[in-house]
């Protein structure tokens, strides 16, 4: 199939020529996929409907020539699925960026470059890779910052302490995809490489060793195992629990934590399965009073 270029004027005799498109423009197709992200997901095409959603004002400013903006949301409603901010920020942006272009190829009636392949491959290029890192510094690192540091108000039955990390995280969430999403319209084709920046890549390192500290301050704290098997041998009382801390604070935690780790290495995320599991075993434990 053929790219086709616009016509200057249509049969009305209006204006065909795209409209800038301005970073608020692109921060307002942020927030509209922001907001309908996971609303009309669907199997087969999974959040293409959000992204399509987000791109309309862009595109209408765009193609002002109906098949042209009917072929523009048809390449939008391809098959995409990535993460919120990460993802959906930067390939915003960028679609954005790749759309400008295009329209301006079709209304100079240029050689088209900016091809649907070559849209859709830059697209589908980066969503699962993004997605990658914005899971595990978003979902697996910067919530759970939020979440250990107001877990000892909501100890103390303080409201902040439910409110906080929704709230911080929310804000985080909004800021960091609108910075995403005009960084990919500014760069462009080349917003990739402000991803394999050194500066970065270093910022993703330190979150990523921050978020395995948290974890681990928060499975010392909160996972509360405890054995309570005592026994005598020569005359002398052996209180398993001393023993036990005077070699290593917090070993039974750890040994939970680590076997609900292996758990899901092994058998895959399923959660479900791993609580009944453990607390079948902890209860026979208990009952027989070794923990």
């Amino acid at each position: 199939m053929q790219d086709k270029g616009n016509k200057l004027p249509n049969a009305s005799g209006s204006n065909l020529e795209p409209e800038q498109i301005t970073s608020k423009d692109v921060s307002k197709s942020y927030i509209r996929w922001h907001f309908a992200n996971e609303i009309p997901h669907s199997f087969d095409r999974y959040l293409a409907a959000s992204l399509l959603w987000a791109m309309m004002p862009i595109l209408r400013k765009l193609y002002k020539d109906d098949e042209a903006l009917r072929a523009a949301y048809k390449r939008q409603l391809l098959f995409f699925n990535t993460q919120l901010t990460w993802g959906g920020g930067i390939i915003t942006g960028l679609m954005s960026s790749m759309e400008q272009e295009r329209a301006r190829e079709e209304y100079n009636r240029e050689e088209i470059k900016m091809t649907d392949d070559l849209m859709y491959n830059t697209k589908a290029g980066l969503m699962g890779a993004l997605a990658g890192i914005g899971d595990s510094i978003d979902s697996g690192t910067i919530q759970y910052i939020f979440i250990a540091i107001a877990i000892p108000w909501a100890q103390h039955g303080s409201a902040l302490g439910a409110l906080f990390p929704f709230v911080c995280f929310a804000t985080y969430q909004v800021l960091i995809g609108l910075f995403f999403a005009r960084q990919g319209f500014t760069r462009g084709r080349n917003a990739t490489t402000l991803m394999q920046s050194s500066g970065i890549q270093n910022i993703i390192d330190l979150l990523s060793i921050l978020g395995l500290f948290m974890m681990g301050i928060l499975a010392g704290n909160y996972v509360k195992v405890s054995s309570s098997l005592k026994f005598e041998l020569s005359g002398r009382e052996f209180n398993i629990q001393e023993t036990l801390n005077s070699i290593l604070p917090g070993m039974l935690p750890l040994a939970v934590v680590l076997g609900v780790y292996w758990y899901y290495t092994k058998k895959g995320l399923k959660v479900t399965r791993a609580l009944i599991w453990l607390t079948v075993i902890l209860g026979v434990l208990a009952a027989v009073r070794i923990l």
